[in-house]
């Protein structure tokens, strides 16, 4: 007999070792997330998948999925908090989509549609971020930075290298390069590795292939967020 957890009254059946996120994924369930990437280890960092599971918030990304488990997703407190959350990011940093090569491809702007968010609601900060453009085939913009860290781990679990970093407290936490100028043209980072490709939003971008994809036939433009992932693409790949 099959284990199964109960998301929002729906029973979805998952295998020993699967998250609450891995269970829902595989049974086409959204449950609304930025630094969480089925190829790396659980990070827990965005809490945009907080979940109340009999009655206590936890991350679905980093919870053991458990037999007979009673799971709340989709409720207008847990939308609320996680509508929150977006605006937040949005003000924390200088993200100004209509001018954004990864309009359309951005994952933070899609999950800002899909919680109905239209306004940031709080103050801007307009924080001072670092541009770097002294590699020759990426483009680091920390102006779009959300410090999911999902660079740092592909950089440390898959490439090797430890290319990237993060830096400072609470607002003052930025991304780092590891090099001796903090330059990222100065790294080991290289364009084929699979940290270049992992940024949910403009903050990594290949230099000399913007707008290949014109804005308005992207991956997000034809389909939210919310079924692209349950559909198993990531608009990660997509530029």
């Amino acid at each position: 007999m099959s284990k199964t957890i109960t998301i929002d009254g729906t029973k979805i059946s998952f295998t020993e070792g699967q998250t609450i996120m891995d269970a829902a994924l595989a049974a086409k369930v959204y449950i609304p997330h930025l630094c969480h990437n089925p190829e790396f280890k659980p990070h827990g960092s965005c809490k945009l998948c907080t979940v109340n599971v009999n009655g206590r918030a936890v991350s679905a990304c980093t919870m053991p999925a458990s037999d007979g488990m009673e799971v709340e997703n989709k409720t207008e407190t847990l939308d609320n908090e996680r509508r929150a959350i977006v605006q937040m990011l949005f003000v924390e940093g200088n993200h100004l989509c209509p001018t954004c090569e990864k309009s359309g491809n951005c994952q933070l702007q899609a999950v800002a549609y899909c919680l109905g968010m239209m306004t940031p609601h709080y103050n801007h900060f307009y924080p001072p971020r670092e541009i770097d453009a002294s590699h020759p085939d990426v483009f680091l913009d920390r102006n779009r930075c959300i410090l999911c860290e999902l660079c740092v781990r592909a950089s440390r679990d898959v490439d090797g290298k430890n290319v990237f970093g993060l830096s400072g407290r609470g607002i003052g936490s930025r991304l780092v390069v590891n090099s001796a100028s903090g330059r990222l043209g100065d790294s080991t980072f290289a364009v084929t590795d699979r940290a270049a490709k992992v940024c949910p939003t403009g903050a990594i971008l290949i230099k000399r292939q913007g707008f290949s994809v014109p804005i308005g036939s992207r991956i997000y433009d034809h389909k939210p967020i919310c079924q692209v992932e349950t559909e198993g693409k990531s608009g990660g790949e997509h530029e």
